[in-house]
């Protein structure tokens, strides 16, 4: 699928930006305003991927969000896959189509498979929608570090540059 690679820029720089950000950054407290904008609960489940490759999850069942991220890695890696998640979660992504309960019950054994309506996993969904969610996960994190730095202006170098290659909105 070809992907036109400045149009999703923009739209991924406008989530970014418009983003509640809490001060100092923290990825809990960013799902919590963003579960209160959506008026939709997002709990944030640690789970073990082991060897299956998958380190991310995001399930919208009927009522919540959950986003499933790997515990055995960095505190850092994990804050980058619950964004990434969220990131689908934010773009509204495609849901992966389930094929069958038992597949639910190995991913989720204590989920009713009656009650998810859509689930995405890192190998479920186009390149084009994971690399949309990578981006908008990486410009998240860089707009909560500009914030945290200290003397933080708004017009930074990052954003004269992203201007002048027509990146923002």
């Amino acid at each position: 699928m070809n992907m036109d690679f400045k149009a999703v820029r923009r739209r991924c720089a406008k989530v970014a930006r418009d983003l509640p950000l809490p001060r100092p950054f923290d990825v809990r407290v960013l799902c919590r305003r963003v579960a209160g904008q959506r008026g939709r609960p997002i709990t944030l489940m640690p789970m073990y991927g082991g060897d299956s490759g998958v380190l991310g999850l995001w399930v919208a069942a009927e009522s919540a969000d959950m986003i499933f991220y790997e515990q055995n890695t960095t505190v850092p890696h994990q804050e980058h896959i619950i964004l990434h998640e969220l990131s689908h979660l934010l773009c509204d992504h495609y849901p992966a189509q389930l094929s069958t309960a038992e597949h639910m019950r190995m991913l989720m054994p204590d989920l009713d498979p009656q009650m998810v309506q859509r689930i995405l996993g890192r190998t479920t969904y186009l390149a084009v929608e994971e690399q949309e969610a990578e981006l908008l996960a990486t410009l998240i994190q860089q707009r909560a570090q500009r914030e945290a730095a200290p003397g933080h202006v708004t017009t930074d170098v990052a954003e004269k540059i992203n201007a002048a290659f027509d990146w923002h909105d």
